[in-house]
């Protein structure tokens, strides 16, 4: 899992609440059982006009060129709700996004995205909206998202600071999950089975 300590990238905004796993990636994409491949089909039923996915929506935000390249989503309240399924991060991730902010997201896609390497913001809805009225003035408009610093931050330089959970943070810091967490144990691991009795 890529470490997250300091983000700058393209912010593109989907101001709209309850955006669900089911929008993020459908299910008839869901066959594939790696974590590559998703990008490709995130946002599927808005960013095409067809089922196939040769006509892309011109309107949507991700297929506009300003946006090309966009890495950090400012999204509504309730963001990731609806089913469990960790393919949702899988193709955020894929398509390039590092950083989703929003006022609050469903609690088993908070947890999805952590585990992924997918960092999610929680700001007030104030906040966002003076973010997202910033991007759509100015389309291409990057900002920084500092992991180190717990902040979001302009290119005016105005700061919006963030929590997260200690334990969730050191591990994005640090670029592990939950394998890489056991990983780093494997020291006393070890020590633990050599002392454990051995049944022959």
């Amino acid at each position: 899992m890529q470490a997250f300590t300091q983000h700058r990238g393209v912010a593109v905004a989907l101001p709209h609440a309850n955006i669900d796993t089911d929008q993020l990636i459908p299910k008839q994409f869901l066959a594939k059982v790696t974590r590559e491949g998703f990008g490709v089909h995130l946002f599927h039923d808005w960013r095409y006009l067809d089922d196939a996915g040769n006509e892309a929506n011109p309107t949507f935000p991700l297929n506009r060129a300003e946006y090309a390249g966009a890495s950090i989503l400012l999204a509504g309240e309730n963001f990731g709700c609806g089913s469990s399924r960790e393919h949702a991060p899988w193709a955020l991730a894929d398509f390039g996004f590092r950083a989703i902010i929003a006022p609050s997201f469903a609690d088993i896609f908070y947890q999805n995205a952590i585990n992924n390497g997918l960092l999610p913001v929680i700001l007030p809805e104030a906040q966002i909206q003076a973010l997202t009225a910033a991007v759509e003035a100015v389309p291409g408009t990057a900002l920084t998202v500092d992991l180190t610093a717990c902040q979001v931050v302009t290119p005016e330089g105005q700061r919006f600071p963030f929590e997260l959970d200690a334990a969730a943070r050191q591990n994005l810091l640090e670029g592990k999950d939950a394998i890489g967490q056991s990983l780093a144990q494997m020291a006393a691991i070890e020590a633990f089975e050599a002392q454990s009795p051995r049944w022959r």
